[in-house]
């Protein structure tokens, strides 16, 4: 029998990525309030670890029979955390630090199996290179594309993109969802993406 597999997101991006490979899921919102976390000034890849293993065991009195899919994602530029800004303000306060900077995006996973007390969890990091931007620049991007609610400021899947010089990595680690890596925990948990001979 197919295990249920369950995206602990509200996140359409995620949804999206989760879909190209083709695998039967449900999503559903793990309403987690992430601050407690922040506060925390955990290391980047603790931190996004910690947020996905919290957002993944959340739905587990929903869906105690499913493989529960957790992600988060934080920027991490020269040691300073950036998570979601939350305002324009601080939006632009984000994109005026990043401007022209190198910084890493750290993505944490966690597949929870409530119903074996299982869980497989790992981290990637992509490292990405901040173009020089003029105040205007940051402003129109910021009214444009409203990423008050992503990490870092920038929804690199729409406009987010034009602010870049380079990306390191495979584009679905730099959305949010690591298509590599989930398709490697899945299997670990015994729900392969492909068929293997019997």
């Amino acid at each position: 029998m197919r295990r249920t597999l369950v995206l602990a997101s509200s996140a359409v991006w995620r949804g999206e990525l989760l879909a190209q490979l083709q695998v039967p899921f449900e999503q559903a919102s793990p309403q987690l309030d992430e601050s407690p976390w922040m506060a925390r000034n955990l290391p980047p890849k603790e931190l996004t670890e910690q947020l996905a293993r919290a957002k993944a065991r959340a739905l587990s009195d929903r869906f105690p029979a499913a493989l529960l899919l957790g992600a988060d994602q934080v920027v991490d530029c020269d040691g300073q955390v950036l998570g979601k800004p939350g305002s324009t303000e601080a939006a632009r306060a984000q994109l005026k630090l990043l401007a022209g900077r190198e910084h890493r995006l750290v993505t944490g996973l966690c597949l929870w199996d409530p119903l074996n007390n299982r869980e497989f969890s790992t981290s990637v990091t992509r490292t990405m290179t901040m173009r020089k931007l003029t105040s205007a620049e940051i402003a129109d991007y910021v009214q444009r594309d409203s990423p008050e609610q992503c990490a870092g400021s920038y929804r690199i899947e729409s406009l987010g993109i034009a602010l870049f010089a380079s990306i390191d990595g495979d584009s679905s680690g730099v959305v949010g969802l690591p298509l590599i890596e989930v398709t490697n925990l899945l299997r670990r948990a015994g729900l392969p993406v492909l068929k293997r001979d019997s």
